[in-house]
Parts: structure tokens; C-alpha cells; sequence
């Protein structure tokens, strides 16, 4: 369960990957701090996708994690979620901020160098992500998203969330970039980790060896 006071640092937003059972999701949030949970729809028709989320939703928002559903507007909705997040092109982003911001948070990523962070970035997104899903399969995270999360968090006000890799000591690494957010994945939920000591485990190195933000 998340404390009543969110820590101060670079906090845990979670990815769910294909395949992940809803009960290791929800253990997961039993080893401390997550911000929030982002579930794609990770090749799910729409019936399969919003029954998971249905299952979710409620166990993550009693724990305190905000759930942001990616790509599908509607099942967002209809699962009272509390963000959508969407890849889409500036237009579309924009049509997607007007309709939904008052109602729900909306993030968006894709972005691959600053001229695109910037572009999105003028639209106001509630946050911007650097990474892609399903592609944290090294230890490390890529070079380019801490690149790209460090020239964002120096100069940018809106919130950034940058993909870890597969191991957890790479918290650290993006930490030090000054993001808001570090994204985790295959790092909690491949086959033999346990989601609850992972998420533990990265809370500690946080507490350790994150920057604090200013008050």
C-alpha cells in the first residue's frame, strides 16, 4: 500500500506487460510506493481488455496507484480510469486533450527527439513518456530516453516518466536524469520475480539514491 505522503523523489509508475495475471499486478502494489499503473492493450480484443481492466481498476485505485489506460478512450471511460495515455500524431493528441483533460489525466510518448518532445510538449500533456512498451528487454535503460529525460526534466515543466530496463538497479540511472517518474516493467512482472519484493527492492534503491525534487 502507498503511504499517505508520496516520497519527494522519482517515483515507480508501472507497466503491465502481455499476459500478466491481474493477482501479480496486484501484489505488486503491496511492496510500497507506485504512482500509477499504465495497462495496454497488449494485443486484447476489446471485450478481453476491458474485463481486465475491470479487474484492475478497483484494486489499484483502493491502493492509491492511478490507473491510465493506453490507446483506448472509450474502455478508459467506461472503467472510470484516471488517465489515457495515446501515441498518436499533434492533431489528434490536441483533439484528445480538449475532449478529455477535464475529466482525466492524458500522457503521451512516441516522441524520439526533442523537436517531437517539444512538439507534443505545446499541447500540454499532462505527462510525456520516453520509451516504448515491451521494449525494456536489456539491463539498462536506452541511452536515448535518458537523454531525452534529463534535456526534458532541466527545461520542461510538464512531467516525464522515462523506461527503466530489465534490471532494477536501473532506477538509479534514471533517477539522476531528474525525471519525475521512472516506468517499470519486465523488471516486476517477468516469469520468477516476485511483483511485491521488486517493487521493495526499487523503492529502497530510490530512497537511497534519488535526488529530492525541490519543495
Amino acid at each position: 500500500m502507498n503511504d499517505a505522503t508520496p516520497p519527494n523523489r522519482c517515483r515507480i509508475v508501472l507497466i503491465a506487460p502481455p499476459g500478466v495475471p491481474a493477482e501479480r499486478i496486484g501484489a505488486a502494489f503491496e511492496g510500497g510506493d507506485v504512482a500509477s499503473l499504465i495497462l495496454p492493450e497488449n494485443g486484447m480484443d476489446e471485450a478481453s481488455f476491458q474485463a481486465f481492466a475491470e479487474q484492475i481498476v478497483p484494486a489499484a485505485q483502493a491502493a492509491g496507484v492511478a490507473v491510465v489506460i493506453a490507446g483506448d478512450t472509450r474502455i478508459a471511460g467506461r472503467v472510470q480510469a484516471d488517465g489515457i495515455h495515446v501515441e498518436v500524431g499533434k492533431a489528434e493528441l490536441a483533439e484528445t486533450i480538449d475532449r478529455f483533460q477535464a475529466k482525466m489525466m492524458v500522457g503521451t510518448g512516441g516522441a524520439k527527439t526533442r523537436d517531437d518532445a517539444l512538439e507534443l510538449g505545446e499541447l500540454r500533456p499532462d505527462y510525456i513518456f520516453f520509451g516504448r512498451f515491451g521494449y525494456d528487454n536489456k539491463p539498462e535503460p536506452h541511452p536515448r530516453n535518458l537523454s531525452l529525460g534529463q534535456w526534458w526534466a532541466d527545461v520542461i515543466q510538464i512531467p516525464c516518466i522515462v523506461m527503466a530496463g530489465s534490471d532494477l538497479a536501473s532506477v538509479e540511472a534514471v533517477a539522476t536524469t531528474g525525471a519525475e517518474f521512472v516506468a517499470l516493467s519486465s523488471a516486476v512482472f517477468a516469469d520468477g520475480v516476485d511483483p511485491k519484493m521488486a517493487v521493495a527492492s526499487a523503492n529502497a534503491l530510490l530512497d537511497e539514491t534519488a535526488p529530492h525534487f525541490e519543495d
